[in-house]
């Protein structure tokens, strides 16, 4: 498969892929950019590989990383029209709306290892040996971060109210 080739069939889905993780379509698109730079003069080592698509993802993830340590003392907000391209593909019913932007929200503020987990785990559907494949480490690390990540997420949703009687 020449580069042409993967990127006419492959280009779409890793830019998405690099938007689930960044939560910044605009970051995902630099990302992608940058990594397809690097792998089109190395394309011939890396279209040897079995997956080449899973070796470009896997770049696409040390990029982010990188991005973000090169960029750690500057804060990044997220404004409602960079989160409108993730949270509200067209079709969503209005109530959905909603909830899928406050996720979205909830994701973007986890830190990025949290996040990266997050997303290969339910964007991906990677086992955490997959996870700790890509990431380098082990599947006791990916379960970490994910329990971490879950459990920061939930703090986030709004306490039950019950009335009186215990009916809602």
């Amino acid at each position: 498969m020449t580069f042409e080739e993967f990127l006419a069939a492959r280009l779409v889905p890793l830019l998405r892929y690099a938007t689930v993780l960044a939560c910044d379509p605009h970051l995902g698109e630099d990302i992608v950019q940058e990594v397809l730079a690097r792998a089109q003069s190395r394309w011939d080592r890396i279209a040897a590989t079995d997956v080449p698509e899973a070796y470009v993802k896997r770049m696409i993830i040390n990029e982010l990383a990188s991005w973000r340590r090169r960029r750690a003392a500057r804060v990044v907000p997220l404004s409602h029209d960079a989160l409108d391209a993730v949270a509200h593909p067209s079709g969503d019913a209005q109530s959905e709306l909603g909830e899928r932007d406050a996720m979205i929200r909830r994701i973007a503020r986890l830190p990025v290892r949290q996040r990266i987990v997050i997303a290969l785990r339910f964007y991906e559907g990677l086992s955490d040996q997959e996870i700790a494949d890509l990431l380098g480490c082990r599947p006791a690390t990916v379960r970490s971060h994910t329990s971490r990540a879950l459990a920061s997420m939930r703090a986030d949703f709004p306490a039950p109210t019950t009335r009186i009687g215990g009916r809602r």
